[in-house]
């Protein structure tokens, strides 16, 4: 008995259009093409779930934060789930401030909002911040405390502060393997 091939169109399209979107761009600082910190998130949100609508937000998360691409683009391209999933996951900048000056604001609403998130929005947003948190691991073991010099806010506490309330705001997703590993990396760099 066959089995029933898997239909991909909306994925590869969304696939498409995040490696459109983020062409010639560098993930900051590592040395290799942006678009491989989407797929990785893609990826992990394929561990918790196949909703397609769910994996191409993952795709696109990005790209209205680090590219010309607006949310109505990706509600023109992909309807308003995706877009409302890929808005969810875009941090703003205040008005006349810099990103490092707004950078624990942004981060204290982007903490509010994802509390109080949908578990689809918590999904999507697992799979970006398990995918920064395994780099962050990886060079946290090579740098040590000079890592924290490459973000916008240098301070460790600051991003212990952060990934402790990410922990906190992911525990409805406790019984996925991927809120496990992200709470295992936080515990590993940021101490228990």
């Amino acid at each position: 008995m066959a089995n029933n091939p898997l239909d991909t169109t909306f994925l590869d399209k969304a696939i498409i259009f995040a490696v459109k979107a983020h062409a010639g761009t560098e993930r900051r600082g590592k040395g290799f093409p942006y678009i491989v910190h989407p797929m990785e998130a893609m990826e992990i949100v394929a561990t918790m779930t196949a909703d397609q609508e769910l994996l191409a937000a993952a795709a696109l998360h990005d790209t209205v934060e680090d590219t010309a691409v607006e949310v109505e683009d990706i509600r023109r391209e992909f309807g308003d789930r995706v877009a409302d999933l890929v808005a969810a996951e875009s941090d703003s900048i205040a008005e006349g401030m810099s990103e490092e000056d707004s950078w624990k604001a942004r981060k204290q609403l982007a903490l509010n909002r994802l509390s109080s998130a949908s578990r689809d929005v918590k999904v999507v947003a697992l799979g970006d911040k398990l995918s920064n948190m395994r780099a962050i691991a990886r060079d946290y073991e090579v740098m040590g405390d000079a890592l924290w010099g490459i973000f916008h806010s240098k301070d460790p506490a600051d991003h212990k502060w952060r990934y402790r309330g990410m922990v906190e705001a992911f525990e409805e997703l406790g019984d996925t393997s991927a809120f496990r590993e992200f709470k295992y990396l936080v515990d590993k760099v940021f101490g228990e």
